[in-house]
């Protein structure tokens, strides 16, 4: 339970909020890089309660560019295309993905445009994605780098939806194991039909223990968080571990090994929500395993448009929403076809997270031996804002971790402490 006091501090991430200044230390996932084209239109983009224009110029290289136009403060989303730099259509100035100002045409004086810099932000392109990093120029930190961003293309499936609340929110789904059994019943039955997909046949045994037991290790990085589970079938009697990697600010590496989501605001109630999965194996981004592996999550472009978490269809009132209980179909859940008469595993982890409001009271909330890793989130972000009030470097930062060796990992733990699944617990036997 949070007071409204606290609730505020750890949910608001806008310029001048303490925990904004905290998320603004670290390099965040703003798009999926196939959203911005070479040469194309200017794309808009909301962030830590900001606006910002994404582009790329015909050379493939991208930028971000605060929205408002150095000059006057026109909206640089309106602004020209012109292949090495976009031009404000108000007057004329112009400006490289780097913030270099190329052309002043009301100025006269041809060296003005020499002392002067666009408002522009660093940016990477890693692992289909484009970073950026909005914090203090001097405190630039090491780009974190993952061992799946090196995999090609065709290996790593990369997809962005939205949904209309705080980030914090969005999170606490990503580390409360125990819904999963409940919420999920009729995906997770599902399983057995899709055998022969990686991520069905790592959550299959979820269903079939709805307490697990759970434990939660802090970490330089944030913390990890195990669920252990007792499980009975054909297979015989054994005890499965899962244990998923929470690394601040706002990343969850699952269980399943080979996901990566990131949860990024971009404002205090909208949140931008990245997965990452990938494999070594298989060309999970080609077709037809592309779209089998989208449909099973319920991934798909149609599905993300039916369910109204596009940013094209967010808050439309013909979508479902809480405005009309999301469409919940209760003839299906009166007859026991379905638990929660939501059609799939991604509808239901938004229904049940936007649900809730678009920014959660958390004062009068009721947490349980099952909400471990939800308590801890709290405490892991709130130590980021505590970390910046002091002039400190937030979790993560400057820590000299190895991200190679952060992993969410899964297996059966008989006889063994979790920790033991972890890569560095392993070396150590």
């Amino acid at each position: 339970m949070l007071n409204t006091q606290a609730n505020e501090r750890l949910c608001r991430v806008g310029p001048g909020r303490t925990m904004g200044r905290a998320l603004r230390r670290y390099w965040l996932p703003v798009l999926l890089s196939a959203e911005v084209e070479a040469d194309a239109d200017p794309k808009g983009v909301e962030l830590l309660g900001e606006r910002f224009v994404a582009w790329r110029d015909a050379a493939g290289r991208p930028g971000l560019y605060a929205e408002a136009c150095l000059h006057r403060g026109a909206s640089m989303r309106l602004a020209r295309a012109e292949g090495d730099g976009l031009r404000c259509i108000y007057h004329g100035w112009k400006f490289a993905v780097d913030g270099a100002v190329l052309e002043t045409p009301n100025v006269a004086d041809p060296k003005f445009k020499e002392r002067i810099k666009g408002r522009t932000f660093p940016v990477r392109e890693a692992g289909g994605m484009l970073w950026a990093y909005l914090g203090p120029r001097e405190r630039e930190p090491e780009f974190p780098h993952w061992p799946w961003m090196d995999l090609p293309d065709a290996n790593r499936l990369l997809t962005r939806h939205v949904e209309e609340c705080n980030f914090v929110q969005v999170i606490e789904g990503l580390v409360d194991s125990s819904h999963l059994g409940l919420l999920h019943m009729n995906g997770l039955r599902q399983t057995d039909s899709a055998a022969d997909l990686e991520f069905a046949r790592k959550v299959s045994s979820m269903q079939r223990n709805l307490a697990p037991s759970l434990e939660v290790e802090d970490t330089p990085f944030g913390f990890y968080y195990a669920a252990l589970r007792q499980v009975d079938d054909a297979q015989g009697t054994r005890t499965e571990g899962r244990v998923a990697a929470f690394v601040a600010p706002c990343m969850v590496l699952n269980p399943n090994g080979d996901i990566a989501t990131f949860v990024v605001p971009m404002g205090d109630t909208r949140t931008s929500f990245i997965h990452v999965f990938w494999s070594e194996a298989r060309e999970l981004n080609r077709e037809p395993l592309r779209s089998r592996h989208l449909e099973f999550i319920g991934l798909t472009p149609e599905v993300l448009d039916a369910f109204g978490i596009t940013e094209e269809t967010l808050g439309r009132a013909d979508r479902p929403g809480p405005r009309n209980n999301f469409q919940q179909d209760r003839a299906a859940m009166r007859s026991g076809n379905s638990w929660s008469g939501l059609p799939g595993l991604i509808e239901e982890d938004v229904a049940a997270t936007v649900s809730a409001g678009p920014l959660r009271d958390r004062s009068n909330e009721v947490l349980s031996a099952s909400d471990i890793g939800v308590s801890r989130l709290y405490r892991a972000l709130l130590s980021c804002a505590d970390a910046v009030e002091q002039g400190l470097a937030p979790l993560g930062i400057g820590r000299g971790i190895d991200w190679s060796r952060v992993v969410g990992t899964h297996g059966v733990v008989d006889g063994r402490h979790w920790r033991e699944l972890l890569p560095q617990e392993q070396e150590a036997l």
